[in-house]
């Protein structure tokens, strides 16, 4: 049986310019089928998820099929944008995967407890990003493919 995936958006929420073009750079290389869309912090993501302020237009800000979230964010930080997001009936079943510099067992912990379904510390090197994105890309397709 021949397999068909559609093209998937991922929502990355992350702070840091550097870490957003290493992985557009790694989800290029790694052949993402899709896009990938980017907010700075915990309240745009929860701006674009709930399609409010400047991602009211629901054909510019497609539903994610996978959300990369950092912790550690300005205005609202990704611990507590997990917590709402797990809580609202709407979005709690988007897939997280919270991919941070942190590696603090309480973290893990707590990112493990909320909702998340992986904890993943930043790749430092671009080789290491394509892995993550690659092992990413598998994984969500496998999920969704038929």
């Amino acid at each position: 049986m021949e397999s068909h995936c559609a093209p998937i958006t991922i929502l990355m929420a992350d702070d840091d310019e550097d870490d957003c073009l290493l992985a557009q750079a790694a989800f290029e290389y790694a052949g993402l089928t899709g896009e990938l869309r980017l907010v700075e912090n915990g309240k745009q993501l929860l701006e674009y998820l709930r399609r409010q302020g400047d991602y009211i237009n629901p054909e510019q800000t497609p539903r994610p099929d996978l959300i990369l979230l950092d912790l550690n964010m300005p205005r609202m930080d990704g611990r507590e944008a997990l917590k709402i997001i797990k809580s609202d009936p709407r979005l709690k079943d988007i897939p997280i995967v919270i991919l941070t510099t942190s590696t603090e067992q309480r973290d893990i912990d707590f990112c493990a407890g909320a909702g998340a379904c992986n904890f993943i510390t930043k790749p430092v090197a671009f080789e290491e990003w394509v892995e993550t994105v690659t092992a990413l890309i598998d994984a969500n397709l496998s999920r969704r493919c038929t």
